[in-house]
């Protein structure tokens, strides 16, 4: 265990500098989200009818979703890399601990995430965003946050492990970015019709930003919370394990 944490240490510094010397990839991460958020507040606010909220608080949560999807593009194009460019042989020579490189790119993608998520906060803010939610609501929203952050970026990794190119692995964490659109994100699910409606109330993009809405305007709170937690411990436990069999099977 002490030699998992430690490699695990060394992995998450080894993928943060990489991260550093590609400061763009966040810049796109982060922009295109802000970009669509002004088109929507600027354009489709003038034309939603959303009696009991303001257009700009209604979709925060939503572009939250979208600039974690975009980011997280960025962790399954590194593992990718990682996996096609030799290094991973590299490490096979040496005493590491095999989850170790998943841990460590898991948490960089964590903490690019997060990055993006308090920048799409802080320009909500300027547009006009005005959170009701008290201190207990923040610290909720926090952790749920931190847990969509591990879930998106472990779905990341396993992409990345299974793409066959960088290029490939940015293309399979393309429904990301797109499943907020098809949620309660920028319009309510009861305005949807036939199959997208069912689509929207039962994927998990749904509840995870139906309970930030609530928190951070402080609305009444339903089952969406428990829900949106089922779904990303779920996620966690499920995508982790699956990430461990792919990259021992592919460094066998």
């Amino acid at each position: 265990m002490r030699n998992t944490i430690f490699d695990s240490w060394i992995m998450f510094k080894r993928c943060l500098s990489i991260s550093l010397r590609n400061p763009e990839a966040l810049l796109t991460a982060t922009f295109l989200p802000f970009i669509v958020m002004l088109l929507f507040t600027t354009i489709m606010g003038n034309m939603t009818n959303l009696a009991d909220f303001n257009y700009v608080d209604f979709i925060v949560p939503g572009i939250i979703m979208q600039s974690i999807g975009q980011a997280s593009q960025y962790s399954a194009m590194n593992v990718a890399t990682d996996m096609t460019k030799g290094i991973i042989d590299r490490f096979r020579t040496m005493s590491i601990s095999k989850s170790a490189v998943i841990i460590g790119h898991t948490g960089a993608g964590v903490v690019r995430n997060t990055i993006a998520t308090v920048i799409i906060f802080a320009t909500a803010l300027v547009l006009g965003f005005r959170p009701q939610a008290g201190f207990k609501d923040w610290g909720v929203v926090l952790g749920l946050l931190v847990l969509v952050n591990i879930a998106m970026s472990l779905v990341s990794v396993l992409c990345g492990l299974i793409a066959k190119s960088a290029e490939g692995s940015i293309s399979l964490m393309l429904p990301f970015f797109v499943l907020p659109f098809i949620s309660s994100g920028f319009a309510p699910v009861e305005t949807m019709t036939g199959g997208i409606r069912w689509f929207a109330k039962n994927q998990p993009m749904t509840p995870i930003i139906d309970s930030i809405r609530s928190l951070t305007l402080d609305l009444p709170l339903d089952n969406s919370l428990m829900v949106a937690l089922t779904w990303c411990i779920g996620t966690i436990l499920v995508t982790y394990f699956i990430s461990l069999q792919v990259y021992k099977k592919k460094t066998a």
